[in-house]
């Protein structure tokens, strides 16, 4: 057990913060402040709560505040070692365990868990430990600790090794693999990721779905849960943020730039991705040319408005992604464009107001990813859409769970199928397209992120 024992009464712990800094040219350092569901939930909560968020430094500059003692009320970063950090980081978390959960692999050729692997394996059990024993530390008796996602998947078992006393949740933002592809992981890795998370007191998931993979798991290849509960909270998007952003000015000039690059009276087709491999941007790319194709009366009278913001280009088959990506979508334009027609309006740097602006344009909006644990776009584009939208939504998406009977589903690897859809959707009548909106908005609001987090830890307290 930790010697020790810290003043918070609930802790949060995930790779990254709500702050990273950046060093500025004259030596100085500059904090960015970040959003999302946690953030919104650590609010809500108010700041006597005693509450504490552990995370990684993840750049220079937040190690840099680390060493000066630069720290930001109710938040604790880890100086982790450099190498041990991409390591876990990279080449587990992000190349092993999300390429497991998401079913990514070319199993022909991969994985291969060698002994290079084996050794950056050591590198995320020295990383969760690191989290462990910070928690173990900062905790008060009995406090509620909430730990995040895949990359932290060994915390919960070594946290309660350190500290029994406290209460113990992790909540998963990916899917969970169903059990034949989870046990492609070698026997005893497969075994200490299930053993790890049933540390935990309680295990939350975005689907049910996702939380029965996650059981016959353990049912499998550890013998069941034990004590361990099992809990399903499908987070929503933030309405009320978002309709009051999503009117501001910048937005106002994004929509301005938008329609210009679209032109008068054309219909929009709108996705906003990060270029996840899990995305499917490709073959969404691949099905609007399979739509000017099929129905070439769409040609000249439709835009697809793509944003696919670069994601993890320090992996190679990230940057080839996003290389295919873009070479795709000028195919797609070299070959069907008009001196005044873009068939693709494609932006890779990120903007988060004009994918705001975007939303409020969409006609309709391709939500298409091969796997993804909940996928909030699906959620947020509905409730910020002008004139309301047709949802063409992928059934791998955690959020067809709640979406499915108001959006136009697909397969995603139906390309023909997908066309089909769009087709569809741009086509279905103004009425029906209003009423499905308002349902969308309302499913997709149902659990707000402040209220995710609360309904968690009420969980755990009680």
């Amino acid at each position: 057990m930790a010697s020790t024992q810290g003043a918070h009464n609930i802790l949060v712990a995930s790779n990254r913060g709500p702050v990273t800094y950046e060093v500025q040219e004259d030596g100085s350092l500059r904090a960015k402040r970040g959003g999302g569901g946690l953030v919104s939930g650590l609010s809500a909560i108010g700041p006597d709560a005693g509450a504490l968020w552990v995370c990684s430094a993840l750049g220079d500059g937040d190690r840099e505040a680390v060493r000066r003692g630069i720290a930001e009320d109710g938040v604790r970063m880890l100086d982790i070692d450099a190498d041990v950090h991409a390591d876990a980081y990279n080449g587990i978390a992000n190349s092993v365990l999300w390429f497991v959960h998401h079913m990514l692999y070319q199993t022909p050729l991969e994985p291969v868990f060698d002994a290079e692997f084996r050794r950056q394996w050591a590198s995320y059990e020295a990383y969760n430990r690191a989290f462990a024993e910070a928690l173990a530390a900062e905790a008060a008796p009995g406090a509620v600790v909430i730990v995040q996602d895949y990359h932290l998947t060994l915390v919960p078992g070594m946290l309660r090794e350190l500290r029994p006393d406290l209460r113990i949740g992790h909540f998963s933002h990916t899917p969970w693999a169903p059990v034949d592809y989870f046990r492609m992981l070698p026997d005893d890795i497969a075994e200490q990721v299930l053993r790890g998370m049933l540390g935990a007191d309680r295990l939350g998931f975005l689907t049910q779905r996702w939380a029965d993979a996650f059981t016959t798991c353990c049912d499998a290849l550890v013998g069941g849960l034990g004590d361990t509960r099992i809990g399903v909270h499908g987070l929503g998007a933030d309405a009320d943020f978002l309709r009051r952003r999503s009117h501001e000015a910048d937005v106002a000039d994004r929509m301005a730039t938008l329609r210009e690059q679209i032109g008068e009276g054309r219909r929009t087709i709108v996705r906003v991705d990060r270029t996840e491999l899990s995305k499917n941007i490709v073959r969404g790319l691949l099905a609007y040319r399979q739509l000017l194709e099929d129905h070439p009366e769409w040609r000249e009278r439709v835009v697809h408005v793509a944003f696919a913001y670069p994601s993890r280009q320090d992996l190679a088959v990230y940057r080839d992604y996003t290389a295919e990506v873009q070479r795709v979508a000028t195919e797609i334009n070299d070959r069907y464009g008009t001196p005044d027609w873009t068939p693709v309006v494609l932006h890779v740097k990120d903007d988060f107001a004009r994918s705001l602006a975007a939303y409020r344009l969409a006609d309709v909006a391709l939500v298409n990813p091969i796997r993804d644990g909940m996928n909030l776009v699906a959620k947020e584009v509905p409730v910020v859409s002008d004139e309301g939208c047709v949802l063409v939504l992928s059934r791998e998406a955690g959020a067809y769970e709640e979406l499915g009977e108001d959006a136009v589903v697909v397969n995603p690897y139906d390309v023909v199928g997908t066309a089909r859809a769009l087709d569809a959707a741009l086509t279905m009548p103004v009425g029906e397209r209003a009423e499905r909106t308002k349902r969308l908005a309302a499913a997709g609001t149902a659990l707000p992120p402040a209220q995710w987090f609360l309904e968690q830890l009420r969980e755990l307290e009680g």
